[in-house]
């Protein structure tokens, strides 16, 4: 049988902790899974209940999912790419210190990080701040990894080519605490074209290194390659397509890299109210069969009725 590491976005919650976030990825039939530890939009965090994170390890051992290959994703206020305001830039380093300690105490060892966005300082100069605030983020021989983000070029976004990422991996003192997420839809968005996987792992491994990839968000895009938006799309629904996400998702060089969906929720009204649905436990099986299920978004809404 293939090894297959895969997962999706999950919730956690301050009265559940890190055992919520294990039971709803067993649901979805998922062997690891990727979290915030708050909300990513704003700072308001929970303290860990380590009675809690105790149990959800214990939980995690028995199921079979191995905590190395479990992601913690950095939220999204944090941009160490602008120094423009020195007290919004010293609150994203220390803000990002905090979530790196939160996520040692809830023995994740990879934290998944958007670079961040120059707004017009430039990219090279954006790069330059970047380095600056992870030197001091990973000032500490050990801790856990963070693992840059791959972007789709939207704005100013830094990190949309291979060799942005490089730029700031090699300012970087501590590299056993840095890797990289590479993210399906952001490379296609970025223009990458993944009809042609197999040269941009080749291209990858030549700029960055295949050592260096630490996890891989698979999802599909709304929109055509090269078109630098950055919106997400259910597995083979969109512009990428299922059979190439499924070469990817079952390439033989990425076996041992954890991949995690964060496709979008479906949606629907029902009484004149919104109601929105995971996909994660149909697309998850659609992947295992290795085939694409025409009816997948009607599945899902008829699952959760």
């Amino acid at each position: 049988m293939e090894k297959l590491i895969i997962g999706s976005h999950v919730s956690y919650t301050s009265n559940e902790g890190l055992v919520g976030s294990v039971i709803e990825s067993l649901k979805y039939g998922s062997n690891t899974f990727m979290f915030y530890t708050g909300a990513p939009q704003n700072t308001l965090r929970s303290s860990i209940d380590m009675e809690l994170t105790n149990l959800a390890h214990k939980t995690m051992e028995e199921q079979g999912i191995d905590i190395k290959n479990v992601i913690v994703h950095a939220p999204y206020i944090i941009n160490l790419a602008n120094n423009k305001d020195k007290d919004k830039y010293d609150f994203s380093i220390n803000f990002l210190k905090q979530e790196l300690k939160r996520t040692q105490m809830l023995g994740v060892n990879k934290v998944v990080l958007h670079p961040g966005s120059h707004v017009g300082l430039g990219v090279d100069e954006g790069i330059d701040n970047i380095i600056y605030a992870l030197n001091q983020v990973l000032d500490d021989e050990k801790g856990p990894i963070i693992c840059l983000e791959t972007m789709a070029g939207k704005g100013t976004e830094i990190g949309k080519t291979f060799e942005e990422i490089k730029q700031i991996i090699d300012g970087i003192k501590n590299k056993n605490r840095i890797m990289v997420c590479l993210d399906t839809c952001h490379i296609h968005d970025g223009g990458y074209d993944l009809n042609n996987f197999n040269k941009i792992l080749e291209e990858f491994d030549e700029v960055i290194g295949l050592n260096k990839l630490g996890c891989i968000h698979i999802n599909d895009s709304k929109n055509a390659c090269a078109a630098h938006k950055d919106r997400h799309e259910n597995i083979g629904l969109g512009e990428i397509g299922f059979d190439n996400l499924i070469k990817i998702i079952y390439h033989e060089k990425l076996k041992e890299v954890p991949k995690i969906l964060e496709t979008p929720y479906i949606s629907e009204k029902e009484g004149g109210k919104d109601r929105t649905y995971p996909p994660y436990k149909q697309e998850i099986e659609m992947i295992k069969n290795k085939k694409f299920n025409t009816n997948l978004l009607e599945e899902i809404r008829t699952y959760y009725k």
